[in-house]
């Protein structure tokens, strides 16, 4: 195993300690949520809770949750703790309506994000003498920026190639000797397919040492493969934009859970059902409070996503909570391709178009390791059926429009009325056949 690094002396403080600098964040965070923030301050009054009534970690299980839906009911700047001129970065990630979820930096925010992300990255084995190629998409996505600015921090070379033009990505790692690769796994597999179709074996012509993944849930199995096809060691990490994006957690080198950022965010797992705080080790939901945000503290933001958490000192000498691979959501967001997408986007589209009706299905797929997407939709009249020409129109006019709310390209089938199946219960909408071996 290679020599251990470690970007921040913090992560080599002892529980005691870690827990004190929480404590003290903790308040200073509550304080400025609730005189800043419209949201915090209704949510606190409604139950009678002040800030000074937070005193310990213990007394953070008082403060109510915060959903993405606050981000939707608050779009675009009332979550904001700090007035608009302050703030220099804007981020957006989707939300389940066609408004995005919409995140803010200060400039402080920008620093703390670089050095969150240093961290996480150094513990994964990256170093200045890296070439490193991000194949995240830029643009309102967190990841791509978040990696970028992370890995500039650590001295490594960094190639912002984005996704897609898979054999120009090839042809880069090979011209440019790229050592790191950043993408979601499931690219990162596609890329390894294509370049073999050029002739070139990922393992012996390229020079990947290591890769980190996020975006979307990884498999162990998906993970050795990865690892095999390309020579590297494969780690992942995990960010959300409510929170900050990519480096609130990621895995060392020992590949044994995701180690949190607790000096700036203190993680929890609840029963998604109850809202009962769990002990350490058990499986929930995970809720996670920020402690060093400025433009936008997020106070017990459920995440949705299911995992459990660990405080054994790791193999690497860290002694701060892991979180273990995601094991599932708690609502039924689909992670295509890096791209959250909720049904109830695609059924607010297609309700607005006339000529189709109310019953839809949603396909999803792997074609090459990459996620796909299909929608099968009623016509509403089965006479639309004898022009071609109409029905190619219509299918591409509603694949645009889900393009521009979901920033993901869709296929759509238009069937004939009554051939989709009926429920008599809840309408089991999503066929997801990603596992299914043919």
């Amino acid at each position: 195993m290679s020599e251990i690094k470690i970007w921040d002396e913090v992560e080599k403080l002892d529980r005691k300690e870690i827990k004190k600098i929480q404590i003290s964040k903790l308040k200073e965070t509550v304080k400025r949520a609730y005189e800043n923030v419209p949201l915090y301050k209704e949510k606190f009054d409604k139950i009678g809770l002040k800030p000074e009534d937070i005193q310990t970690l213990d007394d953070l299980k008082k403060i109510p949750f915060t959903e993405k839906d606050d981000f939707r009911q608050n779009y675009p700047f009332r979550m904001f703790a700090v007035p608009k001129k302050e703030i220099v970065r804007i981020h957006a990630s989707s939300g389940t309506t066609g408004k995005p979820t919409v995140v803010g930096y200060t400039r402080k925010d920008m620093d703390t994000w670089t050095n969150l992300v240093a961290r996480m990255i150094t513990q994964a084995g990256v170093t200045d003498e890296d070439t490193v190629q991000i194949a995240f998409g830029y643009g309102l996505f967190t990841g791509g920026f978040g990696l970028h600015y992370g890995m500039e921090r650590v001295g490594a070379s960094v190639i912002p190639m984005s996704s897609g033009n898979t054999k120009k990505q090839i042809m880069i790692m090979k011209d440019f000797g790229t050592t790191v690769l950043v993408s979601t796994p499931s690219y990162a597999l596609h890329m390894a397919e294509v370049a073999e179709e050029m002739g070139i074996d990922p393992k012996k012509d390229l020079n990947i040492k290591f890769g980190l993944f996020g975006g979307e849930g990884c498999s162990e199995d998906a993970r050795r493969e990865i690892e095999k096809k390309w020579g590297l060691l494969a780690t992942e990490n995990y960010g959300m934009s409510e929170l900050i994006g990519p480096g609130v957690a990621g895995e060392c080198v020992y590949q044994c859970g995701m180690h949190i950022a607790e000096d700036h965010f203190i993680p929890e797992i609840i029963n998604p059902e109850t809202g009962e705080v769990l002990p350490e080790g058990e499986t929930g939901e995970l809720v996670v409070t920020s402690l060093s945000k400025e433009a936008l503290p997020v106070l017990r933001y459920r995440t949705k996503d299911i995992t459990s958490l660990t405080s054994e000192t790791c193999k690497c000498g860290r002694k701060s909570v892991r979180m273990s691979k995601i094991k599932g959501r708690t609502d039924d967001m689909m992670v295509i391709r890096g791209v959250n997408v909720f049904p109830s986007q695609i059924e607010t589209v297609l309700s607005d178009v006339k000529e189709i009706g109310p019953h839809y299905e949603i396909i999803v797929t792997t074609k090459g390791h990459l996620d796909q997407i299909a929608i099968n939709v009623e016509l509403s009249d089965s006479n639309l059926l004898e022009s071609y020409g109409c029905l190619e129109k219509l299918s591409k006019s509603i694949e645009h429009k889900l393009k521009t709310v979901l920033g993901l390209g869709i296929k759509v089938n238009l069937v004939n009325p009554k051939t989709l199946e009926r429920f008599e219960g809840k309408a089991k909408r999503i066929k997801d056949l990603r596992n299914i071996k043919e």
